[in-house]
């Protein structure tokens, strides 16, 4: 299992207005190719004006895969143009991890 864990920050006063166009825009498109994200999240702390999404893939094949249909797809690429023109996140890391062996995923 590979977890693809991502951190996004936008510039003070614009988190609420990114994630309302994602939300309108982006996140069936991900979905449609990635799965049912493990959690997204927003900060309460810690680093402001961010939030981390987690998408699970088998391995590093599967994520290769989906993540390649999802680049392909032209809705897809209207949203990132979207979220590009809007310019509201000035920030981006991503991480892959696999799950410590004596405390594996239970995925519901």
């Amino acid at each position: 299992m590979l977890l693809d864990v991502r951190t996004y920050t936008a510039r003070p006063g614009t988190l609420k207005k990114h994630l309302e166009l994602y939300e309108k825009n982006g996140f069936d498109i991900q979905r449609r190719h990635l799965g049912e994200p493990l959690a997204y999240l927003v900060a309460e702390s810690g680093r402001l004006n961010s939030y981390t999404h987690i998408w699970v893939y088998r391995d590093a094949a599967d994520r290769e895969a989906r993540r390649a249909a999802l680049q392909a797809d032209p809705e897809w690429s209207a949203y990132l143009k979207l979220s590009g023109d809007a310019g509201y996140l000035v920030s981006q890391e991503n991480q892959l991890m696999t799950p410590a062996k004596f405390a594996p995923l239970r995925l519901p």
